[in-house]
């Protein structure tokens, strides 16, 4: 683990950015205010980091009437509360106007998994892809995740970075496409892993024959890196998320090649037990070991 975590990382970007660019805001829904406080960008910044209070649906259109107004407004909360509850608004207040912004959630799919079901989210990107336009990130390290906010700050698109508390060991440079890991032979199965999901892919493959492939940017989706990488018609896609979210991205990316596909990510279901985000990976067979037992069954070896 890095001594500065994701959300830390965060803190301090959003902070520089503050200090460094009259147009930035921070919105926030109580959620992080604190660490805002001790970052001194609440005193510094009265007028341009705003507490909208437990009210993510005013968190977001706040955001979306500075953007209006040529600001570049970040909005931030747990994904559960800044994506699902807040959804109208992102869709009409951002997207239906037109306007460019950076959301940021925290919580991931379960990182916080002995809160429940309420702080849960595994069905954020899935649904943010439904709206035009809007570029989704999914940093698997502090070092990602930064490269990914700066680049997002200063840009005037509409952006969503989600950030966990799970981390890869290493980060990998933040292009917009897919990273060759490991190379395969030809004809070994690609395996595509997305954000945190890279050190329990890489651990779970062990003496496969296969080609990782890796990116920290689900929309827009790689098409021609994944049909430049691939080395045969196995292709396995690892998600941290919705079981399935990018197979269609996969597929059509693929859609002149003879090709099968297996999506593994958090499945369909509702796991109604409290633990950690590690015990949840466990019981999702999201683990090294639940992935390696569900690609080699799938595989035939």
């Amino acid at each position: 683990m890095t001594a500065e975590t994701m959300r830390q990382g965060f803190v301090r970007v959003a902070t520089e950015a503050l200090d460094g660019h009259p147009k930035v805001a921070v919105v926030l829904a109580d959620i992080t205010t604190q660490q805002f406080r001790e970052s001194g960008a609440l005193a510094r910044h009265p007028d341009r980091v705003i507490n909208a209070g437990i009210r993510e649906q005013l968190m977001v259109s706040v955001a979306a009437g500075m953007a209006l107004e040529g600001m570049r407004p970040i909005a931030h909360s747990f994904a559960p509360f800044l994506i699902e509850r807040a959804f109208e608004q992102v869709k009409l207040d951002f997207a239906h106007q037109g306007v460019g912004g950076v959301l940021v959630s925290i919580g991931a799919s379960y990182d916080i998994g002995a809160y429940g079901r309420t702080h849960h989210c595994p069905e954020d990107v899935a649904l943010m892809a439904t709206l035009p336009g809007w570029r989704i990130h999914v940093p698997g390290h502090p070092a990602e995740a930064e490269a990914l906010l700066r680049d997002a700050i200063a840009s005037e698109d509409s952006i969503y970075i989600r950030l966990s508390e799970r981390e890869n060991r290493e980060p990998v440079p933040t292009g917009a496409g897919l990273a060759t890991i490991r190379s395969g032979s030809t004809g070994a199965v690609t395996i595509i892993a997305v954000g945190p999901m890279l050190d329990p892919t890489v651990e779970s493959v062990g003496n496969i024959d296969a080609t990782i492939l890796y990116t920290s940017t689900v929309r827009p989706f790689d098409a021609e890196g994944l049909r430049a990488g691939a080395s045969g018609t196995d292709i396995v896609l690892i998600e941290p998320y919705l079981e399935g979210t990018s197979a269609s991205e996969v597929s059509a990316a693929l859609s002149d090649r003879p090709h099968r596909l297996l999506s593994i990510g958090v499945p369909r279901v509702e796991h109604r037990r409290y633990g950690s985000a590690a015990s949840h990976d466990r019981a999702h067979g999201l683990d090294a070991d639940g992935l390696r037992a569900r690609i080699t069954a799938w595989l035939g070896r």
